[in-house]
């Protein structure tokens, strides 16, 4: 393992130079809504007929409102549980979520797919290579849809514009933009967290008068080719992509390849090491033992958070992180080196638990090592992976300017890791530039193109790789309105901080689930929490149905019991947040540091060991229940 030469002072005074460039005043307020005049941003590009119907007032057991990972499955395991009266509605023309509208050139996955697809075990699926595509996700989505019979269970096409509880029916109304009224027993909020996309608030943008799309929404149409790349309409275009996340460093090589002139306008590098997918051995995937998967997306989580146990069975970007960080601490000893996982597992999940840490090292481990000491290794182990990302654009970018811009200076999970083998070589390419904004941003839109430091840069095209909203409010991101009991709306109910059981129940809005890290589970791996809800959410309704139970809400006191428990275990990270550059995993360097507004400090394992022991106890503890 190659060492990697730096000096800490210089490291802490450049990293604290570049975000100081990149603060804004305007935080989140530096993008645009997508609405009114942007509205266009959001039409669904991949629907070929639109259905036309009547609306729709019928009335059913159970309502899941979105499409993606969360709403198929909830289905899936209530399916499994035995419920059937259900409906799933999706404003997309097919099951995906996040995967139906991200059909950008190059759209994969960075978690393996091993672990990253639920229920392979049921539906007997061998993901093509350990990292996914976009095609194969969806085709995933197909697969699961016809194990478990969900198209019949479909609104398609329909986006909720309100969802209203009845206090005289004891029922929920969904009403849509298809005019729909529909009712439900219970209803669940599975519309997931990444679903929004957002623009650049920059002067000009409506002069425009070239082509624009939103990545999220990528037009075809105009640029040839498909998810697979080949855009070959763009070979006499110039086009600009605004921003260099993890979206546009997996479309950007594809523009690169097939653009007549491509700028790529960047604020702040991301992150880039490498990727090396490989093909799925099929014969160690058939050969696997009965809850293989489970096994082995806990010890991935395991790994991400500190909670090592045996060998790395995923073994990747992701877990290579702590095993090359933490590698030099084994001859420190064994105590040392898992108060060391620990700790900066709980950098990654960026919330330290500060008050627990220190409880923890005034135990038998204090003489070894101690809090102020720790932190600094963190810090020494994180610069020097840091140094080989940054060695990494010098070795493999032609142009010394051009590397010394792509070399991302701020701790390793300030940003969301990238891992790409072809995106820093694109920048090699005669037709590629990038134009550094230094933090800045570009300066104006015009009629022709886009001017940053008194230069226009004329283009036939601008794609917004911007992402998608993160930090905003719960029901701006997912459009709509929820009204509880009394007409109490979840936006004024959570205008002081948010208020669960458990992240899921409210008080004040029965037999209503939310699904989501909110006061819940923070993954890596996302469809690992989501599959958990999706089991605690069918455990529940089997149960009152075998009990003969219509009617659950969180009770005010176990609400406030658990409001409690997060904000004991909240992860205070203020100075690590507050030291990174701007993103949307610090609400653009203004970080949101209401304890209450965290997931669960203890970690995702912890969380669903203590939702199993719940459910084993059999009691449903801290919800009120009712019969008709």
């Amino acid at each position: 393992m190659q060492n990697y030469s730096f000096d800490p002072d210089y490291l802490r005074d450049k990293y604290r130079q570049e975000r100081d460039k990149r603060l804004r005043e305007d935080g989140n307020d530096q993008y645009q809504e997508v609405s009114g005049d942007f509205s266009y941003f959001v039409d669904d590009p991949y629907i070929k007929n639109a259905i036309e119907r009547q609306a729709l007032t019928d009335s059913y057991e159970i309502v899941i409102i979105g499409g993606g990972f969360g709403g198929v499955l909830a289905a899936s395991r209530l399916k499994e549980a035995g419920f059937s009266d259900f409906k799933i509605i999706e404003k997309g023309g097919n099951f995906g979520g996040t995967w139906y509208w991200n059909r950008y050139p190059g759209a994969s996955c960075d978690i393996e797919s091993y672990i990253y697809f639920p229920l392979l075990e049921e539906t007997k699926f061998i993901p093509g290579k350990k990292y996914t595509n976009a095609p194969e996700t969806l085709e995933y989505f197909d697969v699961i849809s016809e194990k478990f019979g969900l198209k019949e269970h479909a609104i398609f096409q329909t986006e909720v514009n309100d969802v209203r509880w009845k206090d005289d029916e004891r029922l929920w109304e969904i009403n849509t933009n298809k005019g729909d009224k529909i009712k439900c027993n219970y209803v669940v909020h599975a519309n997931g967290p990444l679903n929004r996309p957002k623009l650049p608030a920059i002067n000009g943008i409506n002069d425009y008068k070239g082509h624009t799309f939103h990545t999220s929404r990528w037009d075809y149409q105009y640029t040839g080719g498909s998810s697979k790349g080949n855009l070959s309409n763009l070979k006499d275009k110039r086009v600009a992509v605004i921003g260099t996340g993890a979206t546009a460093v997996q479309c950007i090589p594809h523009l690169a390849e097939s653009a007549k002139q491509l700028y790529v306008f960047q604020r702040t590098p991301s992150s880039i090491d490498e990727r090396n997918n490989t093909e799925t051995n099929e014969d160690w995937f058939l050969n696997q033992s009965p809850g293989w998967q489970g096994k082995r997306r806990e010890n991935f989580e395991g790994f991400l958070t500190g909670n090592v146990s045996g060998k790395d069975l995923v073994n990747d970007g992701w877990t290579e992180v702590f095993r090359r960080i933490l590698g030099a601490m084994l001859n420190n000893g064994p105590s040392r080196f898992r108060i060391f996982l620990w700790t900066l597992g709980s950098v990654f999940s960026k919330k330290l638990y500060t008050e627990g840490l220190r409880s923890y090292l005034q135990g038998k481990f204090m003489s070894h090592v101690g809090v102020k000491n720790l932190a600094k290794q963190v810090e020494m182990a994180d610069f020097e992976k840091m140094e080989q990302i940054r060695a990494r654009a010098d070795s493999v970018v032609n142009d010394p300017e051009t590397a010394e811009s792509l070399k991302p200076y701020y701790r390793q999970f300030c940003k969301r890791p990238c891992f790409h083998d072809e995106y820093l070589s694109a920048f090699n390419n005669d037709n590629v530039e990038l134009v550094d904004t230094d933090g800045k941003g570009v300066d104006t839109i015009t009629e022709k193109g886009i001017i940053f430091n008194g230069k226009e840069y004329e283009v036939d095209c601008i794609i917004f790789a911007t992402g998608f909203e993160v930090g905003t409010e719960y029901t701006r991101r997912c459009g709509y309105e929820i009204y509880g009991k009394n007409g109490l709306s979840v936006s004024k109910k959570w205008q002081d901080g948010l208020s669960t059981l458990h992240g899921m129940h409210a008080n004040g809005f029965p037999n209503c689930f939310f699904f989501g890290p909110q006061q819940g589970a923070f993954t890596a791996n996302y469809t690992h929490s989501l599959d958990e809800q999706s089991i605690h959410l069918s455990y529940i309704l089997k149960k009152m149905k075998e009990d003969k139970l219509t009617y659950v809400e969180a009770s005010k006191q176990a609400e406030a019991d658990w409001v409690d428990t997060i904000i004991a275990k909240s992860r205070d990270m203020r100075d690590f947040r507050e030291s990174c550059t701007p993103g949307y995993y610090n609400n653009e360097g203004k970080p949101n540091l209401e304890p209450q507004n965290n997931p669960y400090g203890g970690g995702p394992l912890e969380f669903f060991s203590m939702m199993n022991k719940w459910r084993k106890e059999g009691k449903l503890e801290g919800l009120e229940l009712s019969g008709n």
